[in-house]
């Protein structure tokens, strides 16, 4: 699926907390329809919904490649995280808020179950919103994420040290606003191969958080915000965590090496055995959906 076409489809959900953008495919016979989400109407049919949490940097069409694989059978549900795609930057910008981000917006579709699936730090929100609402999980399924001990990665300490001292967003601008620089920056740090990812892939993620100087000072805000005591503060919630869990990992990632895929399934009791994507790296679900399209579809038994 190419990425005019996901966004096409992006619609936005506004909650007290201020507006959720999310873009929505599959089956959604007799559930409720977007108008209705916006008007508030909401039947009291539930359909198997599947949502998708991406990382800092992405937005919700990282995952446009599996969701076409598996909206045949799953109402799926991609989020664009505060200051991401579609949805307005907030106050709270921690890795906390943002998993609040993600119950405001299962309240607001009437999810009271989902399958939810993380990516990069999108998977500490998914850890976080799993430990403090494990009853409206169905299944988890992690990816290259963030974890307890490794939040954030070492590897990023000196863009967080520029974020804190409040000098990454003009570099940040500057190399949005210069396409001829993206394919050898960091920002594609998570592809195995980043000359085969299409420019308006990268367009879509860089703009809205680099696309001006404000856009990025609200990234560097993030970035600045990030706190490894939000996700311990989790850990012996996920300890007792028992939903069916699913860790699909790349090989090629330093930044998350597998080590810390198998301290998540050693942490949490649902977990399965981890399955290794060999030479994968942070963004495989882009790059490689059909290395994790049959795990998903085989922990969700559709």
């Amino acid at each position: 699926m190419d990425v005019s076409t996901f966004t096409e489809r992006r619609t936005t959900l506004a909650t007290d907390a201020g507006e959720i953008a999310y873009t929505e495919f599959g089956s959604t016979a007799g559930g409720p329809s977007a108008a209705q989400h916006r008007g508030g109407q909401l039947p009291g049919v539930q359909l198997p919904a599947a949502l998708f949490v991406h990382g800092l940097g992405t937005n919700g069409a990282l995952w446009r490649h599996v969701i076409e694989q598996v909206a045949d059978t799953t109402r799926c549900v991609a989020i664009d995280l505060p200051g991401h795609g579609g949805t307005p930057s907030r106050d709270d910008l921690s890795v906390a808020a943002l998993a609040g981000t993600l119950a405001e917006l299962c309240d607001g579709l009437g999810l009271d179950q989902v399958d939810l699936v993380g990516n990069d730090t999108g998977g500490a929100a998914a850890q976080i919103f799993a430990g403090r609402h494990p009853e409206r999980i169905r299944t988890l399924t992690l990816t290259n994420c963030d974890t307890d001990g490794n939040f954030p990665p070492p590897e990023f300490a000196p863009i967080i040290d520029l974020a804190k001292q409040g000098q990454m967003a003009e570099m940040l601008a500057t190399v949005v606003g210069d396409p001829g620089s993206w394919r050898t920056s960091p920002l594609v740090s998570g592809y195995e191969h980043p000359d085969s990812i299409p420019d308006e892939s990268l367009a879509c993620y860089f703009e809205p958080v680099g696309g001006t100087v404000s856009k990025a000072r609200e990234f560097e805000r993030m970035l600045a915000s990030l706190d490894p005591a939000d996700l311990s503060a989790v850990s012996g919630a996920l300890r007792a965590f028992t939903a069916p869990t699913l860790i699909v990992w790349g090989t090629g990632d330093a930044a998350f090496g597998v080590k810390w895929a198998h301290q998540l399934r050693e942490t949490i009791p649902g977990a399965r055995d981890v399955i290794e994507i060999e030479g994968a790296k942070t963004f495989f679900p882009e790059e490689r959906p059909a290395d994790l399209v049959p795990h998903l579809r085989s922990l969700w038994g559709r």
